[in-house]
Parts: structure tokens; sequence; C-alpha cells
């Protein structure tokens, strides 16, 4: 009777613990859509009430890393508040800026402390015809593709964004679509705050946007055969090329504290 009663609080253990890390993995996936709601709507207040208060918060984006919770308000209320919405926290009439949040793949840590998750956007966005003479952007219509690979931590009970890490894969016209995007067309950050007054604190190497097709490093190993993608197999030479003629291969970064002489 003894080892029954043992063996079934062992169950139940195990079933506790699985039923926290399926409730943080929902929690998690419902944090990174609410983030993309919010965005849609330029409501950045609200978007940088999501992130952590932790010392090695960041954002990433565009080749550029903007550190803590200040660099975090200095992107969202500062750049892109400024850029869309002439600095109010809300849209503005006649502009589009849809973030739909998709194949969201989440993992929790064995403490429950921290997770990672890899999600896609698929971005509408542009004027109305209406605005197109009071808008600072005219009439525009473009679309975008990214993908996220983030970094979650849990704060005082609740979960938060830590580390997000947001690669705009492709940018393209409305009209012509993504065969004949510009090169460049949307411009890497290339200045540092204070210099740039919205800018980041550091710059990123080896940033990509389209035609560049190096894979973001996925932060889970293959669920069947519990390996890491092949390095190499990351990279996108030319067609018929060896792989050595590519690009390095992306690399994701880490916090600050959890690396050798403090380097991201």
């Amino acid at each position: 009777m003894h080892s029954e009663v043992t063996e079934l609080k062992a169950v139940v253990e195990q079933l506790r613990k699985e039923v926290t890390r399926l409730s943080d993995q929902e929690d998690i996936r419902k944090l990174q859509y609410t983030y993309g709601y919010y965005l849609d709507k330029c409501l950045y207040k609200e978007v940088a009430e999501l992130y952590s208060d932790h010392p090695d918060t960041c954002v990433e984006f565009l080749g550029g890393r903007y550190n803590g919770k200040e660099g975090v308000e200095r992107l969202y209320i500062g750049r892109f508040a400024k850029a869309f919405v002439s600095g109010r926290n809300g849209p503005v009439h006649g502009f589009l800026l849809d973030h739909p949040q998709m194949q969201g793949i989440v993992d929790v840590n064995p403490e429950g402390t921290r997770a990672k998750g890899r999600f896609r956007s698929m971005m509408s966005a542009g004027t109305h015809e209406s605005i197109k003479d009071t808008h600072p952007r005219g009439l525009v219509q473009w679309w975008e593709g990214g993908i996220y690979e983030n970094e979650y931590i849990k704060e005082n009970g609740a979960w938060k964004i830590f580390r997000l890490k947001y690669y705009p894969f492709w940018h393209a016209t409305f009209d012509k679509g993504w065969a004949h995007t510009k090169p460049n067309y949307v411009p890497f950050l290339s200045k540092t705050y204070p210099e740039d007054p919205n800018g980041p604190d550091d710059l990123c190497e080896n940033p990509m946007m389209w035609p560049d097709t190096r894979v973001v490093p996925f932060h889970y190993t293959h669920p069947v055969t519990g390996k890491q993608v092949a390095d190499d197999d990351l990279r996108a030479p030319e067609f018929g090329k060896d792989v050595s003629t590519s690009t390095p291969q992306l690399v994701l970064s880490r916090p600050k504290s959890e690396t050798v002489n403090g380097q991201a």
C-alpha cells in the first residue's frame, strides 16, 4: 500500500509539473500575441510595459540593439511613435500597420523561470490615399515578413519579454512584390545613441535583408534527431556555389551577464 501511495504521489507531481509547463507556454504565446495586437495600433507605451526590467533586456531590430528598458522605450516611444503617429500613443487615421504573430514554438526551462520562443510575422502596412498629403510616408503600401527568436523571463509571477530579436526577413512594395525589392530597401541602422537620439546602443554584426536568405538560428533542436541544424546549412551561398563563399551564418546574441567579458 505504501509503495502505491508513493507511486501515485510521484505521478501527481509529474502531472503538476507538466500542467505548469503547458500553462507557461500558453502564457508566453498570449504575451507575444498581445505584443502584436498592441503594435498593430501603435500602442507603444503598452508595448514597452510588456518588457522586463532586467538590465540585460533588449530589442534587436534592423541591425541595432536597444539595451535595457530605457532602450526599449527609445525604440518604441521614441523612434516608432515619432515616425508613424507623430509622437502620440495610439493609431492615426488612415495608417495601417498590422503585425500578425504566427507559428509560435515556445520552450520553457526546467525551472520555469526563463523561456525561448520562435514566431513569424507577416506584416501589411501603408497609408490611405486620403492622408497622402498629411502623413510623412505619403501614399505607400508595403509587405514585410520577419522571424522572431525571443527570450522571456518570469518576474514576480508574470511572464515578460526579456530579449526580443526580430529579423525583418523581406520587404516588398505592394504593386511589384518581393521579386523587385531594391537592395537596402529599408536601410540598416548605422548610428548609435546618443549621436542618433532615437538610435540603438549597439550595432549588430552581419545584419540580413532580402534577397539574403540566411536562416535565423533555431533556439531548439530537431524534435526527432535531437540535433541542431549544422552551421553551414544556415548559410545561403549563390546557386551552385560553395557554402564557403556565403556571408557568415547568423548568431543569436546572449545576455551580457551570461557571456565571457560581457560580450553579447
